[in-house]
């Protein structure tokens, strides 16, 4: 990543701006069109994909498309982020989260900021958001290290696919968790709720570092034997 701090920090708040909008958004016109829960849901996934795939190809050169505080924070134990930048990145995130809820209520006529009733809390639930996390984090690391550019489509396609089989539907996004608890619509949690969310994502993605800093450790290493036993 060459651009500017500023501009690195824009595109974080404006891309988890349009990922919430589009998150909440697709939520209520699904609930709106569809009476039926699964159908809603469908709609929701699919926005929701199509979406990321988008905002990771476009915007991932400025600022490397993190649009989620626990992919920042793994990035920067990594080494890949410094500590200052990873901190504004999560407020740009987070700020961004709040405004793409408002967005999507001014873009339906609803009120702006509301206070959600959807109860999401138990072990199922966190279990279930730390597996979602765990499974993104090592996604993009693999990613990383083994194709950068097929990133925008294994991150939508690994979160459409997260939806369904998780009982959260998939967060795995801290600044996502705060964003909805605004929201009293199909996307909604509340705002008591939340905590354990997040910290149920921040230790899935912390897991995901260490196992696949392991995996790809033994990747290089065997990579390495193979290249060495090939020389004359």
């Amino acid at each position: 990543m060459t651009s500017p701090l500023p501009q690195r920090v824009a595109a974080e708040t404006v891309g988890t701006a349009f990922l919430v909008a589009a998150v909440v958004g697709s939520g209520i016109m699904a609930d709106t069109l569809a009476r039926d829960a699964a159908l809603a849901l469908l709609a929701n996934t699919l926005a929701t994909g199509a979406m990321l795939v988008v905002l990771i190809t476009t915007l991932g050169p400025i600022s490397g498309a993190h649009f989620n505080p626990a992919i920042s924070l793994i990035l920067t134990l990594k080494g890949e982020l410094p500590r200052r930048e990873a901190g504004l990145y999560a407020l740009g995130q987070v700020a961004g989260g709040i405004a793409g809820t408002v967005i999507a209520h001014a873009m339906f006529g609803l009120p702006l900021l509301q206070r959600s009733l959807n109860i999401r809390t138990g072990d199922a639930q966190w279990l279930s958001e730390g597996v979602a996390s765990f499974g993104l984090a090592a996604t993009i690391l693999a990613g990383l290290r083994f194709d950068r550019k097929a990133i925008p489509w294994l991150v939508g396609l690994y979160i459409c696919a997260a939806y369904w089989f998780t009982a959260s539907t998939s967060f795995a996004n801290p600044a996502v968790a705060i964003a909805r608890s605004f929201t009293e619509t199909f996307s909604g949690i509340r705002t008591v709720d939340v905590p354990g969310f997040i910290l149920a994502e921040l230790a899935g993605a912390l897991c995901a570092l260490a196992a696949m800093t392991w995996l790809l450790q033994a990747q290089v290493s065997d990579a390495a034997i193979q290249t060495a036993g090939e020389q004359p």
